[in-house]
Formats: structure tokens, C-alpha cells, sequence
């Protein structure tokens, strides 16, 4: 089966500071839109802004490699060379990164580069690479 898009919506407290954030600092293009939402094309994924003035982020984290990861969490498992890009994008823009650009799991079965960090509303977002994709799902 071929791989297909994924679809996520998700609240955020500010339209506004959604479409600077996802479409200016990320370089997601912007989709269909309304006055209560706005789509994104995040690396070929859909994902969908909904309004919610009251929306708070869930201060849940996990332990992972020696990190703090905040749960929930989404993002994409992007090309190193993609993933670099990001990072500087978003460092440059003057994010602070939750969990800085690293390699996880060094020297193991499915090391990685990750980062992490927050969005306007403060939803968590994690973006991945792998030197070998086949590390994705390896035990």
C-alpha cells in the first residue's frame, strides 16, 4: 500500500498567530480556510488550526533518552537534509526549542536527530530524521 497523507486537526487560542507561525516560520502553504480554521500542507500532511479561545496545552511529559518529551506531540519524519532546514528555520524565527536539535539514541538501533518545540498555543510538535529510514520501526 502506497503511503498516504495524514490528517490532524488541533486547537489553537489565535488564528493569526497560527497562520504566521505554521505558514511564516514553518513554510507550510496554506489551504482552504474560515474564520474558525485553516488548513496546512506540513511536508505533504493536512493539518488543521480549529479556533479555540480556550485552548491549553496538556503538561504531560515522558521520559526519553535522558529528555523530557511533552505528550501529546506530532510532527513529521522528514530527509536529515529537510530536518536541518527546519531547525534552522525555526531557531533563526527565535523559537525556543523544548528538547534542542540532538541525535537520540546514539550509537543504538533507530538513532535519530529530533527536536522539539511549541507552537503559538503551545501544542508540541517533534520533527525526526534518520540517517536510515529502516531505523523508523527497528527494535
Amino acid at each position: 500500500m502506497a503511503l498516504r497523507p495524514f490528517h490532524l486537526a488541533f486547537p489553537v487560542h489565535d488564528l493569526a498567530a497560527a497562520r504566521s507561525f505554521y505558514g511564516d516560520i514553518m513554510g507550510c502553504e496554506e489551504g482552504r480556510s474560515s474564520e474558525s480554521w485553516i488548513d496546512f500542507d506540513l511536508f505533504g500532511h493536512q493539518i488543521v488550526a480549529h479556533l479555540d479561545p480556550a485552548a491549553k496545552p496538556v503538561a504531560v511529559e515522558n521520559a526519553v533518552d535522558g529528555h523530557h518529551v511533552p505528550v501529546p506531540h506530532f510532527g513529521v519524519v522528514l530527509t536529515m537534509e529537510d530536518w536541518n532546514v527546519l531547525a534552522g528555520r525555526v531557531r533563526d524565527a527565535g523559537v525556543p526549542f523544548g528538547i534542542e536539535p540532538h541525535i537520540r539514541f546514539k550509537g543504538q538501533v533507530g538513532e535519530q536527530a529530533t527536536m522539539f518545540f511549541l507552537d503559538p498555543s503551545g501544542n508540541a510538535l517533534e520533527f525526526k530524521a534518520f540517517a536510515d529510514d529502516a531505523m523508523l520501526f527497528a527494535r
